[in-house]
């Protein structure tokens, strides 16, 4: 029989914690919808959070989950990632199961969403943490009477122990936006080892991706598959970019890799009443 799971707060905001019967946890702020941290059963965390991070209403978070809608970077004439990651959300059900636990947080359009994006939309978050594994849906329904396009991403800010120690694997073979460069190249070897300033935007990404990390006596492998996104971005801002980074510590670029599950290159087209869902799977191996 399930039970309801109160609110919390956690830096003085409004929060979710899940925690199923196998000791799994996951944290997600109603404010932008931001889930702040996973740590499977057994586990340790696996989620970078900045410790120079604003938790304040308007302001986004600085790591963990970040919802990325209904635009990409500065790929529009809204400010950059979109506004939903700072909104406040509302919370539709959280409650521990048998064998999990469960939350839905809900994002509609009001005045102020209006004035810089003229549609009437539904976003849902839901959260399933249990053993080993985490999944994050997320889903968009038009509202209105017109048609709309967005982008969105799960902006996840995974965390490591050294960035020399980390590699991806299941790139190989796929075209990617190069940002650093500004080209479109593609990725001919199986691993990709992140050095440097790194931003890219992997198409038509089909097969799970895998993050290793692996250190002189211990190696983690986190599997991230997704469904509904067609894209991929691995993100690393490198010591320059970090530096420049108000929010985060000179140093803390080497304890983060983004893996984002994301549709960026053809935008996502909505009309009236239509819905479309995306869900990313974590599980640590």
């Amino acid at each position: 029989m399930s039970k309801p799971i109160p609110l919390s707060r956690h830096q003085g905001l409004d929060a979710i914690k899940l925690e199923s019967p196998d000791g799994a946890s996951a944290t997600v702020l109603l404010h932008g919808g931001h889930v702040l941290s996973w740590v499977p059963a057994g586990g340790v965390e696996q989620f970078y959070v900045s410790p120079d991070s604003a938790f304040a209403l308007g302001q986004p978070v600085r790591g963990g989950v970040p919802v990325i809608f209904p635009q990409f970077s500065a790929r529009g004439p809204l400010q950059r990632h979109g506004f939903a990651r700072s909104k406040p959300w509302q919370l539709v059900m959280a409650e521990q199961g048998a064998d999990d636990a469960l939350a839905v947080l809900r994002l509609t359009d009001d005045a102020a969403t209006r004035m810089v994006w003229p549609h009437a939309f539904e976003l849902e978050l839901s959260l399933r943490v249990s053993g080993r594994s985490l999944q994050i849906e997320l889903a968009c329904e038009n509202k209105g009477e017109q048609a709309f396009d967005f982008s969105t991403a799960l902006h996840s800010y995974f965390a490591i122990n050294d960035l020399d120690e980390a590699s991806v694997q299941g790139l190989a073979g796929l075209h990617y936006w190069d940002a650093v460069a500004a080209v479109e190249k593609q990725q001919r070897v199986e691993l990709l080892l992140p050095t440097g300033d790194l931003d890219r935007i992997y198409h038509q990404v089909k097969e799970p991706l895998l993050l290793r990390e692996q250190g002189i006596s211990t190696e983690r492998r986190l599997q991230i598959q997704h469904q509904g996104f067609d894209d991929a971005v691995v993100w690393n801002p490198g010591a320059e970019k970090c530096a420049a980074l108000a929010d985060v510590p000179d140093a803390d670029y080497r304890k983060f890799l983004c893996i984002e599950a994301a549709t960026i290159e053809h935008p996502i087209r909505l009309q009236a009443g239509e819905s479309w869902v995306g869900r990313q799977d974590l599980t640590l191996l």
